[in-house]
């Protein structure tokens, strides 16, 4: 069931640079969507939209059926989780958390109750008359989550709320603030720009552009699927091929471009496309050492038409990464990048063969 919905909402500042136009959101009932995206996307501006800090020029927003397009923030019973904290310093951990419920005139045997149910959910029991100056930065953050949840809101918004913990933490974090929100089944709206961070706790992923979503899914889909070269470079594809020509059969799509043919299996990632561009990830390509024979080999094939998603070229860049080393492959349709397990790495000038796995290639629009 949808419970918040956006529809063709415009949000303009200065009533001219537009960060939304005709934008549509919709969200079910118990659900964890992230707004991922760069800097500049439209992502914090949806999450202000809905919370009532900005007004839309344009548009309706509804939320369980009924139309908050013109609520005042005060009069939406949402839950804010910023990016800062925004604790009050001079307040106990108790009163910090109780703030919202003296705000609305709660009974004092309720707020002690309240308070201290969700200081146990947040696992901070114990802390009440600790002050924020005497907590980590993990601690803050559970106050801030404590502080949003006590008032039982109908939506739970974060704003990028773990950019100020350093990375163990952030993991740490992630992990309980999914845990809290499936125990109380919560639905929440979550904004970040660190897509492993999103893809680890969301049900779905905005993937965002410009104040336009140009992909929503289910992150393992986005990840093995994107639809758009922005989403695929997005989340690290790096190697794009461009054809000139696509022939569409019923368990494949092949592609042409001057004497090479690519072959692209059909998936759920192909379905409703109509590009003639593929991305591959840099671990996917196949890398050998060419020789003489596979140069001929390769020639004789084309030659029959039957070398398909092969091309040769030359190592100008190697690079160490740990487990793996990163080459760039300089070939006729273009540089490539492609990662490979190995003990004995090419040198630059190395000829090599790279081979594209058809099930590994997706079509982008």
């Amino acid at each position: 069931m949808t419970l918040l919905a956006l529809e063709n909402v415009s949000v303009a500042y200065n009533h001219q640079h537009y960060i939304l136009r005709d934008f549509n959101l919709n969200i079910e009932k118990g659900q964890f969507i992230s707004l991922l995206g760069p800097s500049g996307c439209g992502k914090t501006t949806t999450l202000r939209l809905i919370a009532g800090f900005l007004e839309a020029s344009h548009g309706k927003f509804t939320f369980d059926g009924k139309d908050y397009t013109r609520v005042p923030v005060n009069k939406r019973n949402f839950g804010f989780v910023f990016q800062s904290y925004a604790l009050f310093p001079h307040l106990s951990v108790f009163e910090n958390v109780a703030f919202g419920l003296r705000l609305r005139k709660v009974q004092e045997s309720e707020i002690s109750k309240r308070v201290g149910r969700i200081l146990e959910v947040v696992s901070l029991n114990g802390f009440e008359k600790r002050f924020p100056k005497e907590l980590s930065g993990g601690q803050k953050q559970r106050v801030a989550i404590a502080r949003a949840l006590v008032i039982e809101p109908d939506l739970l918004l974060f704003d990028e709320p773990l950019s100020n913990l350093d990375a163990n933490l952030r993991t740490h974090m992630r992990v309980e603030i999914r845990r809290i929100q499936q125990e109380l089944g919560i639905t929440t709206v979550y904004v970040s720009h660190d897509q492993e961070e999103c893809f680890s706790i969301s049900d779905q992923v905005a993937i965002m552009n410009n104040g336009v979503i140009e992909q929503l899914d289910r992150p393992a889909t986005i990840f093995k699927y994107p639809r758009t070269e922005f989403v695929a470079r997005f989340i690290g594809f790096s190697n794009f091929i461009a054809f000139s020509q696509r022939i569409d059969h019923d368990e494949e799509i092949v592609l042409k471009e001057s004497d090479y043919e690519f072959r692209v299996l059909r998936h759920r990632g192909t379905q409703d496309t109509t590009g003639r561009k593929i991305a591959i990830r840099p671990e996917d390509i196949l890398i050998t050492t060419e020789t003489n024979t596979s140069l001929n080999q390769i020639a004789a094939e084309r030659a029959n038409g039957e070398a398909t998603n092969m091309v040769s070229g030359i190592v100008t860049v190697s690079t160490f990464l740990g487990r793996s080393y990163q080459y760039v492959v300089k070939t006729e349709l273009g540089d490539f990048m492609v990662n490979k397990e190995m003990e004995e790495p090419y040198g630059n000038g190395s000829r090599v063969q790279l081979s594209f796995p058809s099930e590994k290639l997706v079509i982008v629009d």
